[in-house]
């Protein structure tokens, strides 16, 4: 197979501009929800085409539906002008589609090269796989997107975003003309951004058309040239990414006008401490460190990739091992080694990484919410009460606005704000005094973020002390009552929250190598 030509080869110029994809009317039900009503979704040839919408609007199902990975129940599908029914993620590739999933599907273990052009290796006599042309054919399509990657890299050593420009290579190995993109910036960096806008804009100019999903608003401006807007399982509107305001994008998604408040710092001089950390050191992950949370308490964290903010979560929460370091919990020392500890401490931990550490998906939300807190379920000798724990699941359903048809749903069904309720409504139950939500808004839309940080808010108004780790400096900033910044293992300084601290000051302690300047704790 030879390396991504055809696409790469032609200019927008060169190129009518008849859609590339027509979606006219589509539809799609799973069993208890109308998933997509009458939609319709127009991709040019050389156009960034931005997807937007809450959670469970319907974007990953339409685009699944383009892929070939679901099927429609109505409506039709042109290509080029012409119908198409794409009945397999093959026919979608056939046709020039390809999808990225947010979930990169590569395998660690294996080279790039091989990553890129699995299943349809060039082969030799006897079928042997031709390792000197597998290799030219992966570092033709790298050279062709201007990228300097080696072919024979083995994928699991590459950053994300190494893995992301694989990701894109794979797709354009099969002559992909349709690109779509679902959340690609989520795990990166500013300059892994930057780094991957390159490669789209490149591959705009050169005809592909991109269907980008995403629900960082900011990036839109950049590199989108279009806005597609669905709300529950609707299409809502179409309108230019330049000339239309933000708020008029968000208010196509919700509905409704959100209000961007900024926080207000209580008076937290008189409040207990909830959580004292005292020297928590692992390896070079963690070097030293100390901080106080008070009851009623919101401590940011952050800090770039790798600064450690993760890993002294995982080390309070007894997910990870620590070689030193004292932990107080309403100024008990406690002994936390597992998780386990850490939950009897009264300690409850929302992973950056829901899906895998916080949920077990193919359970139903009420399972889920009951997790952490099965003992208060538990009747006799190993009985359950499932009455109890229906009416405690519906009264949290109704108390965070999760989204389901019933207790009953498995989770997986459900959209990533949605499955965020559910995990903190799990530790809800629990009732822990200390709550540590690690990237609480990941991958969630506008108005589910807006949610969450009245919860947050709302939990810290109640007495409970809250950690909260996010690469997004703006959310930091609008939530935090103080800001701990960390930098290469090490906390490097404590910021008050609130409008009198900017990004710029943040930023400074979070590259702030030299481990002798700490500065002074900002009080709480």
């Amino acid at each position: 197979m030879s390396a991504h030509s055809s696409a790469l080869g032609a200019s927008v110029s060169d190129t009518p501009r008849v859609p590339v994809v027509t979606m006219s009317g589509i539809e799609k039900h799973f069993p208890g929800v109308h998933a997509l009503k009458q939609v319709h979704f127009e991709l040019l040839p050389g156009e960034v085409h931005a997807l937007m919408g809450e959670n469970g609007a319907g974007k990953s199902t339409l685009m699944k539906i383009l892929a070939g990975i679901y099927h429609k129940d109505d409506g039709t599908i042109l290509i080029d002008g012409e119908p198409k029914e794409i009945v397999s993620p093959r026919a979608a590739q056939d046709l020039g589609i390809s999808i990225i999933h947010q979930e990169l599907s590569l395998m660690n273990d294996l080279i790039t090269a091989q990553n890129i052009f699995i299943g349809r290796e060039p082969r030799l006599r006897f079928g042997r796989i031709d390792e000197a042309q597998l290799t030219r054919q992966a570092a033709e399509i790298f050279a062709s997107m201007n990228l300097s990657l080696d072919p024979r890299a083995l994928v699991g050593n590459l950053t994300i975003a190494k893995q992301q420009m694989v990701e894109i290579a794979k797709a354009l190995s099969f002559n992909a003309r349709v690109l779509i993109m679902d959340e690609p910036t989520a795990a990166l960096n500013k300059a892994e951004i930057e780094e991957l806008f390159v490669i789209i804009r490149r591959l705009k100019a050169d005809g592909v058309g991109i269907v980008y999903i995403s629900h960082k608003m900011d990036e839109l401006k950049e590199i989108a040239d279009r806005v597609t807007v669905m709300r529950d399982g609707q299409y809502v509107g179409t309108v230019s990414a330049a000339d239309t305001p933000t708020s008029r994008i968000i208010a196509m998604m919700v509905g409704r006008a959100l209000t961007d408040t900024t926080v207000e710092i209580p008076d937290l001089s008189g409040a207990e401490i909830a959580l004292d950390v005292r020297g928590l050191s692992r390896g070079r992950e963690i070097r030293n460190v100390s901080f106080k949370v008070r009851k009623g308490e919101i401590l940011g964290f952050a800090g770039l990739m790798g600064a450690g903010r993760t890993e002294v979560a995982r080390a309070i929460f007894g997910a990870d091992p620590r070689d030193a370091g004292e932990i107080r919990v309403n100024g008990k020392l406690c002994d936390i080694r597992t998780p386990t500890d850490a939950v009897r401490a009264g300690i409850g931990y929302l992973s950056e990484d829901r899906k895998r550490f916080g949920l077990c998906l193919g359970m139903d939300v009420r399972a889920n919410i009951a997790m952490a807190s099965m003992k208060r379920f538990t009747r006799g000798v190993g009985a359950i009460d499932e009455g109890d724990m229906r009416k405690v699941a519906e009264r949290y359903i109704a108390q965070l606005s999760i989204r389901t048809p019933s207790d009953r749903q498995e989770v997986r069904f459900l959209s990533g704000g949605n499955q965020q309720k559910v995990v903190i409504a799990k530790w809800l139950l629990r009732d822990c005094d200390v709550l540590i939500f690690d990237e609480p808004t990941r991958g969630i839309d506008v108005g589910a973020k807006s949610e969450i940080y009245k919860l947050l808010a709302s939990l810290a108004a109640q007495g409970r002390a809250i950690i909260v780790i996010s690469s997004e400096l703006p959310e930091i900033l609008r939530l935090s009552h103080r800001i701990a910044v960390m930098c290469e293992g090490r906390l490097t300084g404590i910021l008050p929250g609130g409008p009198g601290t900017s990004q710029e000051e943040i930023m400074h302690l979070a590259t702030l190598r030299e481990s002798a300047m700490i500065p002074t704790e900002a009080a709480p």
